[in-house]
């Protein structure tokens, strides 16, 4: 009778571990599905494109609005994160009367290779790429919150010609300023990294090298010469607003500086601030 009740808190143990592994794969995803998004932008009465292209061997996922002769508004977001965090300035009617605005799944989020991370260069290489495949010849403005800010830093370090503006929403762009906590490596690896669930794996490995990232990416500032316009929050508890320092002084080579400081604002300011930076992005002088 004792083994038979030991056998049956086994087996319950073992179908409790199994059925939270197949939750972890498929739960905490982060992503707004095709028909989620179908809806989203028929109650909007708006048009646009749900694609994905191949790159390299792998897959990078955007979603695009407006008239694809306009000027564009390439959006990244940060980590973890997909396109949707961007789904009301998509829809934004001021910004579509002067914009086409694309808003992508960075590699490893979304539908771009989903939970396939890749470091900081790789992923600006893939998206520079598909900027190039969609490039209409006219102005292209970089707008990036969080870690997507040193995405779209790498992407104009890269390639200094192909951007116009970059527009940095509370970006981590200071190696000094980043901490990466010591317990990330412990769940990078195998078999602890299948207990973390959905889009928190890849970020937590996109975080952890984060800071080497930006260390290799410093002496490369000076190669941007876009407009540049950082907006940060005073009391941003996740990305230091010391960044905001470091990138008036690192930039050396932009074509102008802009800086809004946020007063006792988050780390949230797309969200929370949607106004003020969809008049910043409306307000951009475009030079095509």
């Amino acid at each position: 009778m004792i083994s038979k009740i030991k056998f049956k808190k086994l087996y319950v143990f073992i179908f409790l571990i199994v059925t939270y592994l197949i939750v972890c794969q498929s739960c905490m995803r982060m992503r707004m599905n095709t028909d989620k998004t179908h809806d989203f932008f028929q109650n909007s009465n708006l048009n646009y494109i749900d694609k994905t292209e191949i790159i390299d061997s792998s897959t990078v996922h955007y979603i695009q609005t407006g008239n694809n002769e306009n000027p564009t508004l390439f959006f990244v977001h940060g980590s973890p994160g997909s396109w949707d965090a961007y789904k009301d300035y998509l829809k934004d009617t001021l910004l579509l009367k002067k914009y086409r605005m694309i808003a992508v799944d960075r590699p490893g989020f979304g539908y771009s290779d989903f939970g396939k991370s890749k470091n900081l260069y790789n992923q600006s290489k893939l998206l520079i790429k598909l900027v190039e495949k969609l490039n209409n010849k006219k102005a292209i403005i970089l707008v990036g919150h969080s870690y997507g800010g040193p995405i779209i830093v790498k992407m104009a370090s890269l390639q200094p010609k192909l951007f116009s503006d970059l527009v940095i929403l509370s970006g981590a762009i200071d190696p000094n300023a980043e901490n990466p906590e010591k317990w990330r490596p412990i769940i990078m690896g195998k078999p602890i990294r299948y207990l973390i669930p959905g889009a928190l794996r890849p970020a937590n490995d996109e975080l952890w090298w984060l800071k080497e990232d930006l260390i290799t990416m410093k002496p490369n500032l000076k190669n941007i010469k876009s407009k540049i316009y950082v907006i940060h929050g005073t009391k941003d508890p996740l990305v230091p607003y010391s960044n905001m320092a470091f990138i008036q002084k690192q930039f050396v080579n932009a074509k102008s500086m802009d800086t809004i400081s946020i007063k006792n604002a988050n780390h949230f300011i797309p969200w929370e601030h949607f106004e003020l930076i969809r008049n910043v992005l409306y307000d951009l002088k475009i030079e095509n």
